[in-house]
């Protein structure tokens, strides 16, 4: 191989001083590798297309084979040949390597030693693994520069949370992505997921939310999909979304124990993973506290007013004991930090993933995130950049996202105030990434507010209406890609904070478009 003085990077110099006595020990790299790759593009550019989908000019250790790798990718790009004559152009006026060897002069001999189009991407992968390395270090020596000298303003939480950060963003990147499916394994996978839902009680293809009517036109909640489930203020959203969690949770839970501890997908458990699922819940509003006492008033079917001012008996006491102690098993895992922004969001999940096998996440809501650029005041653009990142998530994953979003107060200004999907606040990146809208209408909550004077004509009226709607609600299928529209009529239970499926005699026919 060509011998190359080599030029020290910023992450690998030797500090001056006292640290110039201490032995040097080189940042980890493979000057041969880089050459040897360098080379195989200049000689068939066709070695480029087996490591553009990860490899960038950063990765490389040496900083002239950064601008050589950076200037022929835009010649590629540009759809010119990438050569040593053409590359040479770029190159004539660049200090020389050594006094017998100029960078025109090198790029002749990195073709001359090229290795085979074979071994490009065995050489890629090489160089991307040895820059991964190098950042774990430069990331381990600022964690320790900052304990040593952090100042006033960057306490220990903090520095841990950077280097968390850091280090979650640093083990994404390692994802080139699947390139291009042939057909027949799509196919393949279409034909399992109708197998699946085919042998499932009630015919689903996703997880059970346990809202027979839902699962019914959703068939189920689905890997990949983004679904927004969106509602005025009071409308039970938050309600519906704990309700469907602590459902799938549990179902998770109940059906490792029927298997002898076996998690889904094991070769001895009975179902192959759709049976429920480890939950993930960013609670961006609520503390996890309350979050835990609405579901511990849902399941004990105590109001959880009651609970809070401990307005119990007893038996209530008891009750609520007794139930904490079967949910202690739910994998039900809640993030109740504010604030969270789509990246350290993302980041959290992931590690959930690795973790315990996330199989749901719940965000509760939209519009309580940060993008992670400066937009201004641009907060439609900040929303976009929200959904885009929740829905590629998803697809990442393989998960279903529940994600909640409020509605504009147009609602308010119509007679008939069920919601469209005109009224999602920043609608249009809403609406287009979400690949289902669900809204939440409870026609009692704005009844009750034109509550007559008793004893008239109009209060008798309104009783009569009254009776209709009380403890009914309607989930509206705004928006699904894959399936139907429609309305789906459920029970509500305003003092525990609980949606259930109608019984048959209460079932009210369901509304259309």
């Amino acid at each position: 191989m060509i011998e190359l003085t080599r030029r020290r990077p910023a992450e690998g110099a030797a500090k001056a001083g006292a640290a110039e006595a201490l032995p040097f020990r080189a940042a980890p790299h493979n000057i041969e590798a880089e050459q040897a790759l360098l080379g195989a593009i200049l000689v068939n550019n066709e070695a480029h297309d087996r490591v553009s989908g990860f490899l960038e000019d950063q990765h490389f250790y040496d900083p002239l084979h950064q601008q050589i790798f950076a200037t022929l990718c835009k010649l590629i790009a540009s759809g010119k040949q990438a050569t040593p004559i053409t590359l040479k152009t770029f190159f004539e006026t660049a200090e020389p390597i050594d006094q017998t060897l100029s960078v025109p002069q090198y790029l002749g001999r990195l073709a001359a030693n090229a290795a085979t189009i074979i071994n490009a991407r065995d050489y890629g992968r090489t160089i991307y693994d040895l820059a991964i390395r190098r950042q774990l270090i430069l990331i381990g020596e600022d964690m320790a520069n900052a304990a040593y000298d952090a100042p006033v303003d960057f306490p220990p939480k903090e520095q841990i949370e950077e280097a968390e950060t850091r280090l979650f963003s640093l083990a994404e990147t390692d994802k080139y992505g699947q390139g291009f499916l042939a057909f027949n394994h799509a196919l393949t996978t279409a034909i399992e997921m109708a197998g699946s839902a085919y042998k499932r009680d009630g015919h689903l293809s996703g997880i059970a939310s346990r809202f027979a009517g839902l699962d019914a036109k959703m068939g189920g909640l689905q890997p990949s999909d983004l679904i927004v489930l969106a509602g005025r203020p009071s409308m039970g959203k938050t309600a519906l979304a704990t309700n469907i969690a602590f459902n799938v949770a549990r179902a998770r839970a109940q059906s490792i124990a029927r298997n002898g501890g076996l998690p889904a997908g094991d070769p001895g458990h009975d179902d192959p993973g759709h049976d429920g699922a480890v939950v993930g819940f960013f609670s961006l509003e609520m503390s996890a506290e309350q979050l835990a006492t609405r579901i511990l008033s849902e399941q004990a079917g105590i109001p959880s007013e009651k609970i809070r001012r401990g307005m119990i008996d007893e038996s209530e006491f008891k009750r609520l004991v007794e139930v904490s102690q079967e949910m202690a098993s739910i994998p039900l895992f809640i993030d109740q930090t504010g604030g969270l922004s789509i990246a350290q969001l993302a980041a959290r999940a992931r590690k959930l993933k690795r973790q315990q096998g996330l199989g749901l996440l719940v965000v509760d809501y939209l519009q309580l995130m940060t993008g992670t650029s400066k937009k201004g005041d641009n907060r439609v653009q900040e929303v976009s950049e929200i959904t885009t990142g929740l829905k590629a998530l998803a697809k990442e994953l393989s998960i279903p996202i529940l994600a909640l979003s409020q509605l504009s107060r147009a609602v308010e200004a119509r007679e008939d105030k069920r919601p469209q999907l005109s009224d999602l606040r920043e609608s249009g990146s809403i609406e287009q990434d979400a690949d289902i809208v669900l809204f939440v209408f409870r026609e009692e909550y704005y009844l009750e507010r034109l509550k007559p004077a008793e004893g008239t004509i109009e209060f008798q009226d309104w009783m009569a209406k009254m009776q209709l709607v009380n403890g009914r609600a309607e989930v509206i299928i705004g928006k699904q890609r894959h399936g139907p529209i429609g309305t789906v009529a459920l029970q509500f239970d305003g003092n525990v904070t609980r949606f259930s499926d109608l019984a048959r005699d209460q079932y009210v026919p369901e509304r259309r478009g």
